[in-house]
């Protein structure tokens, strides 16, 4: 097997023998297109702020916007996803002010049943308090972005250190803030 990042993780959740594991969950993609900071703190187990009012409201969000009996949890090897009674994987976020970050969460999820468990779906992206929904297709442009990312994100988390801090205006909201500039 290549060093390369994506044959790796593929052969960590296919339950290969592997001499060193690569796993990337959803949450790892979406901070690798958030902050690479942030993913680097995520893979070193710092714990978050639970408290903070972003992922408060985040986790109220997702616990709320589809009933009991249209949508299901499974957590598929690195991955938990939510389906939608129809099959479809959906992807809650409480704002759509982040929209590639979870898009391509989504697309890592689909890509992921695809390429580890052989199962082709479609996604719908979902922002609830906003009323907005976006219905995505693992397409080859989304395919090869995809296995770009896992490969950046293994530079991430294999690094000593954590990328420098980049201010972005999305900062102060996040779980992380105190880490990065205090």
């Amino acid at each position: 097997m290549s060093g390369d990042p994506v044959s790796r993780l593929l052969a960590t959740a296919r339950g290969d023998a592997v001499e060193e594991p690569f796993r990337v969950t959803g949450v790892m993609m979406q901070y690798y297109y958030v902050c690479e900071r942030e993913l680097w703190f995520e893979s070193r187990n710092v714990e978050i702020d639970r408290e903070n009012a972003s992922v408060a409201r985040g986790t109220r969000v997702d616990e709320s916007s589809y009933g009991e009996r249209s949508q299901e949890n499974l957590r598929v090897g690195m991955i938990s996803l939510d389906l939608l009674d129809d099959g479809r994987v959906v992807e809650v976020k409480p704002s759509s002010a982040l929209t590639e970050p979870a898009r391509m969460q989504l697309s890592y999820y689909l890509w992921y049943l695809d390429r580890v468990m052989g199962v082709q779906r479609d996604g719908v992206l979902a922002h609830p308090t906003e009323r907005r929904r976006e219905d995505v297709q693992l397409n080859e442009e989304r395919r090869e972005k995809v296995k770009s990312a896992i490969r950046g994100i293994h530079g991430v988390v294999t690094g000593d250190s954590p990328p420098e801090a980049v201010e972005k205006s999305y900062c102060e909201s996040c779980a992380y803030h105190d880490f990065c500039w205090v």
